[in-house]
């Protein structure tokens, strides 16, 4: 509805009665204001032009799809992966469709590595948001039966990267407006203590996610741990296929009786990285 319409609507159907006639025009030209407003909120989400996503885990297939979302509405986009070969597949398919980013091979459970690739990222192109997607299941080792080396490898990927990740690039982080850190946990780590190491770290995570944030809320630095639930990827697409009954089980266990779907995951992280976000922690 325009200003035309309500104008229509006054004449043709109000205007004999004075009384109503003002009522009515005013809630009308009150409600095309509300529609304006919310439209112009909803713009302002997705301009997010001249910002720079440093994603971690970008060649995976949520952190990818996170990529190209954010990619679509104007960030440049610069991912790390773990694979050497699949990052570079990813960059012609991100850029090709109208991108603009960059790939970096990087373990994120190196912290030296991290640094160092960070630190060129962050000088060349400066970081206003980063996300995290990078981590690992980790079985469901019993402690009892678990090796130390294994149990360090699922901290190192899931909690001390999540710490290097929050930490070393604040330097850029300090230097934008409303800037932002995005971990994620999952709902395992309340429900039931997750299988061993995974659910330990993804409590861990949780913890100084928190802790961040009383350390970054001075800089204006907004940092959040985004708890997933049970997510469509290829993990439970291989447990569908192979494991009919268990995913079934899987699926009556959820509230809304399915699993989430990739994009449910990067729109919720787009809001929350976004100015209609601002306020929150």
């Amino acid at each position: 509805m325009d200003e035309n319409n309500i104008e229509h609507v006054y004449h043709s159907k109000v205007r004999r009665n004075s009384v109503s006639s003002l009522f009515v025009k005013g809630f009308l030209s009150l409600r095309l204001k509300l529609n304006l407003s919310l439209e112009s909120r909803i713009i302002k989400t997705m301009q997010l032009q001249g910002k720079t996503a440093l994603v971690k885990g970008g060649s995976g297939r949520i952190g990818f799809e996170a990529a190209k979302h954010h990619g679509a509405h104007g960030v440049k986009v610069i991912f790390n992966g773990l694979n050497a070969e699949v990052g570079p597949v990813r960059l012609k398919e991100i850029t090709d469709a109208g991108v603009t980013a960059e790939f970096y091979a990087c373990d994120v459970a190196n912290e030296d590595l991290d640094n160092t690739n960070v630190k060129a990222i962050g000088d060349k192109h400066g970081i206003d948001i980063v996300l995290k997607y990078a981590g690992r299941l980790g079985g469901k080792a019993r402690f009892e039966e678990m090796t130390t080396e294994f149990y360090k490898s699922v901290m190192a990927l899931n909690m001390d990267s999540s710490f290097c990740v929050s930490r070393t690039p604040n330097t850029y982080l300090k230097k934008g407006t409303h800037s932002n850190i995005i971990n994620f946990t999952t709902n395992v780590e309340w429900n039931n203590g997750g299988p061993g190491a995974y659910g330990t770290s993804k409590a861990g995570v949780h913890a100084i996610t928190r802790a961040f944030e009383n350390d970054l809320a001075e800089y204006s630095i907004r940092i959040d741990a985004v708890s997933l639930g049970s997510i469509h990827t290829d993990f439970y697409k291989q447990t569908k296929s192979t494991k009919t009954d268990v995913f079934q089980t899987w699926a009556k266990n959820i509230m809304l009786g399915k699993l989430g779907h990739q994009n449910d995951v990067v729109t919720l992280v787009a809001y929350t990285v976004s100015e209609d976000a601002v306020y929150h922690g």
